[in-house]
């Protein structure tokens, strides 16, 4: 998976003037579209639209500092206009091209990326993958933006200002795996920018036969594989490093890859002050 997303660099440097199509990329390298623009969110800190973009206003910094005419800059970098150039060289450096090149500044340079495995052996992965039928995800939902680095702080509020006895409600609803109160995040775009909105539910998983509240809202999910990483230590730091190192670890080295679905968190234990917790990461697989 290294050398893919190394691959996938080089190929955007060399087409910054035209849509690189990540499909077609994708399937040369044995691997799915779904799964690369994951992966290089995951280890990039940002998804690769945005990667390219700042790449591109980067290069063209070079040009339009040089003198070049600022048609034939935009053109080369595949904008119809000038104008169109401009706000998006605005959006990257915070200033007009203009200004840049009176100026010689200010620019927001961002370096090509290389991806590196280190192994340590420093994250033991306790990890099983289970196979599911369809799975009903029921519970209370709410639309967050997405962030990429740390806590976000919207669902920690929205799971704040639920009442005590509904958590003890949705964690007696739970009669099928993933076990116990879920947390799930579903909706999430594999080149997703941050901000965009996705679905939040704190719930639990339902069989099929299993009567429904009707204030409760639920999420249908199709049958398939799942790779289960098993957590247990401060909360929620021993989550985030576990979830951080399926990218930077389980993945690259395992035979399997990320198919469209909701990632869970079922907590199975908590102490009573929430500063420790085991939690199974559930995260939608196929074989790679």
């Amino acid at each position: 998976m290294i050398s893919a997303l190394n691959r996938l660099v080089d190929l955007v440097e060399e087409h910054l003037g035209e849509e690189l199509d990540v499909s077609a990329v994708s399937r040369e390298l044995g691997t799915t579209e779904y799964h690369l623009r994951r992966m290089f969110s995951s280890l990039a800190g940002m998804p690769l639209s945005e990667y390219v973009r700042r790449r591109r206003m980067t290069v063209a910094a070079g040009d339009v500092v040089r003198g070049d005419d600022l048609l034939g800059v935009a053109v080369r970098y595949g904008y119809g206009s000038a104008e169109a150039f401009g706000r998006a060289f605005r959006a990257v450096h915070g200033a007009g091209p203009g200004e840049v090149r009176r100026d010689g500044g200010p620019l927001r340079t961002q370096p090509q990326i290389r991806f590196r495995l280190t192994v340590e052996g420093s994250t033991p992965m306790d990890t099983r993958i289970a196979d599911r039928p369809d799975i009903r995800l029921v519970g209370h939902a709410t639309r967050v933006p997405l962030i990429y680095s740390g806590a976000n702080p919207h669902i920690q509020q929205f799971i704040a200002g639920l009442p005590m006895e509904q958590h003890q409600r949705l964690k007696a609803l739970s009669d099928t795996e993933p076990a116990g109160l879920l947390q799930v995040t579903h909706g999430v775009e594999p080149d997703a920018p941050e901000g965009t909105e996705l679905t939040y539910l704190h719930g639990a998983a339902v069989g099929h036969d299993t009567p429904v509240p009707d204030d409760l809202d639920a999420i249908e999910v199709p049958a398939g594989k799942w790779a289960v990483f098993r957590t247990s230590g401060p909360y929620p730091e021993a989550l985030q490093t576990a979830w951080a190192a399926t990218a930077t670890d389980w993945f690259p080295s395992n035979p399997w890859r990320l198919r469209p679905g909701p990632s869970i968190v079922a907590v199975q234990e908590m102490a009573a002050d929430f500063s420790t917790a085991t939690c199974e990461l559930w995260m939608p697989v196929e074989p790679a």
